[in-house]
């Protein structure tokens, strides 16, 4: 089956599938540029042909961009526009209190530079510490960006409800907004989904995979002990345990792969398929190092969820014990667990 494809804004459409680029930053292992960039070709092959990444990903920028310049000197520039990157805009939490104007066209500049094009087909702000004023003006300053034609579209990742509500009634137009949203957590749906919806702001959602853990990998096993092979597992570790624990996780995976079965499908698949099924979802971010499990991920476009596979997640999930409050709040608590594995100032100007 095509992988579908989500109208975020007029004219602009996506892959409802969208390739992340967070596991070929650092922390997950070691990643080889070149073989990088012919995996994406892999994917956009398959009907995947937007990507996700961000200034603060390590040298992911520059492997999209190495990518999109094979892709125009092997088939054309047509060829590469067919392509669509969402990058982020995360200026350091250090430099929030003195942040400028020309800091965020400057960051803008260099996403440009180092993607090798004229301009960002979508950029999402995020901003580290609402205690310090200024993240309305920083989306503002991204609009002049929008303005002046180096981005299309501008996006938001990681806010609260009341601060979204801040920079739409600001005026400036947002098409997206990028949460965290799985069997796992569900807290998207405990307000955002809705006010989003209303300002007509697709949901573009990220840990549908919980860094691995929805896999066949992990059911029937013992809990994994710490030190975790990579950030991703060490990530979404922590949101398990806001769920309920390894018990109640095990739980979950029975029923997942009891639904994958009688689909013909894996575990990850039902996952992924269930968050693209919420409403106001426009997309979902699955990360990869590489191409090994795309015929998976693909899957989850093939496959339907009916109202017993429904209930039946429901019903694991009606147990769980969190993780609760608006989307990235857990994640802003300071000194919290989830807080500290956070790297907030990785944006130096280069």
């Amino acid at each position: 089956m095509a992988v579908p494809r989500f109208e975020l804004a007029p004219g602009y459409g996506i892959s409802r599938i969208i390739k992340g680029g967070w596991q070929l930053a650092g922390g997950h292992g070691a990643i080889d540029a070149a073989a990088a960039a012919d995996d994406m070709a892999t994917f956009v092959a398959a009907g995947i042909t937007t990507f996700d990444c961000a200034d603060i990903y390590t040298g992911v920028e520059e492997m999209i961009g190495m990518f999109l310049r094979r892709l125009r000197i092997q088939h054309g520039a047509t060829a590469a526009s067919t392509v669509q990157v969402h990058t982020k805009c995360v200026p350091d939490r250090n430099r929030l209190p003195t942040l400028t104007r020309a800091d965020i066209h400057g960051l803008i500049d260099r996403s440009l530079r180092r993607l090798g094009v004229d301009a960002l087909d979508l950029v999402q702000l995020h901003w580290w510490d609402y205690d310090v004023v200024g993240c309305v003006q920083a989306a503002q300053w991204l609009d002049e960006c929008r303005a002046l034609g180096k981005v299309r579209h501008i996006g938001l990742t990681n806010f609260n409800g009341a601060h979204l509500a801040t920079i739409v009634a600001a005026g400036v137009q947002i098409v997206s907004h990028q949460v965290q949203y799985s069997v796992l957590d569900r807290r998207p749906a405990q307000g955002m989904a809705q006010r989003c919806a209303a300002a007509h702001i697709a949901l573009l959602c990220y840990g549908a995979l919980a860094g691995g853990f929805l896999s066949e990998r992990w059911l029937g096993v013992a809990e994994p002990r710490e030190p975790l092979e990579n950030r991703s597992l060490v990530k979404y570790h922590l949101i398990m345990q806001e769920f309920g624990g390894w018990d109640r996780f095990q739980a979950l995976l029975r029923v997942l792969a009891k639904i994958a079965r009688r689909r013909g499908a894996t575990i990850g698949a039902v996952a992924v398929r269930w968050t693209l099924d919420q409403p106001g979802v426009g997309g979902v971010i699955v990360g990869a190092r590489h191409a090994g499990h795309l015929a998976q991920t693909v899957g989850a476009c093939s496959i339907t969820l009916d109202a017993e596979d429904r209930d039946a997640i429901a019903r694991v999930q009606s147990e769980a014990t969190g993780p609760t409050g608006d989307v990235y709040d857990l994640e802003r608590v300071p000194d919290g667990r989830h807080a500290r594995i956070m790297r907030d100032n990785l944006n130096q100007r280069g």
